[in-house]
């Protein structure tokens, strides 16, 4: 029997975050499926850590570098890394984030500017310098993502909503405008999710906990791979007449 091929094979994927959490689980899932990955984290150790999980156990050719992706300098060394590395770039996984979780009167001004930088501006420099790489080739696959919590208005998330749901809009728009360059642009956007950002909140909040999985009618946490999943098929040629979406995979927290 024929081997199956690997639906991105030959593809290049960039994945921010991807030291741990649903980062490391989108990479994996990608690297199953072929591509061949450049990892990008503010971790430098824990990125070093999957960089050789992968290439040592799944066999996949890495690239990585570490940095903060909402300066502009890495932002582009790191982009720049899938031409240099592999030659080109097909894909970009905009999964760097992580959400200050606060009552929005506690914030501060210091949290506040981090929670934008986090979650908006690492997805508008590392799209900014991947659209012309993409557009050379006429070819090119943007998946951020997101958040249900945009939608649904969940407890203590309104600053986090100000960053995932520019996230959002940037989706549409640049959608719109890559359309005819043969580049989609998609958002995934988890509800909770059974990550290690979550179990502490469960350890030190639990009744908050509760309130994020109460809106959830399948009544748990997503799990990694099951957004992972949702984002290799839009990662894929599959997907190829899918874009300007914001994709829920949220249980049904939120729905249409």
């Amino acid at each position: 029997m024929a081997a199956i091929e690997k639906k991105l094979k030959d593809n290049v994927a960039v994945v921010t975050g991807a030291a741990n959490g649903i980062g490391l689980a989108i990479a994996e899932r990608l690297a199953r499926d072929g591509a061949k990955l450049v990892l990008a984290d503010l971790d430098e150790t824990g990125l070093k850590q999957a960089s050789a999980y992968l290439s040592k156990d799944l066999g996949v050719e890495v690239a990585s570098h570490a940095g903060d992706l909402s300066e502009q300098v890495t932002a582009e060394k790191t982009i720049n890394l899938a031409t240099e590395a592999f030659g080109k770039l097909d894909i970009l996984v905009n999964n760097a984030g992580g959400g200050i979780i606060k009552a929005f009167a506690d914030h501060t001004p210091e949290t506040l500017k981090t929670t934008i930088d986090r979650n908006l501006w690492t997805v508008l420099w590392c799209s900014w310098y991947a659209v012309p790489k993409m557009r050379k080739q006429g070819y090119g696959r943007i998946i951020n993502i997101g958040a249900d919590s945009v939608r649904n208005g969940l407890w203590d998330h309104a600053a986090y909503n100000a960053a995932k749901g520019g996230v959002h809009g940037l989706t549409t728009g640049m959608a719109r405008e890559f359309a005819k360059d043969g580049i989609t642009v998609n958002t995934v956007a988890p509800c909770a999710v059974n990550t290690p950002q979550m179990a502490a909140i469960t350890k030190s909040n639990p009744a908050l906990a509760a309130k994020f999985v109460s809106v959830i009618p399948i009544g748990r946490p997503a799990e990694m791979a099951e957004v992972a999943s949702m984002v290799s098929y839009l990662a894929s040629a599959e997907a190829s007449f899918v874009t300007g979406q914001v994709i829920s995979v949220n249980g049904g927290s939120t729905m249409l």
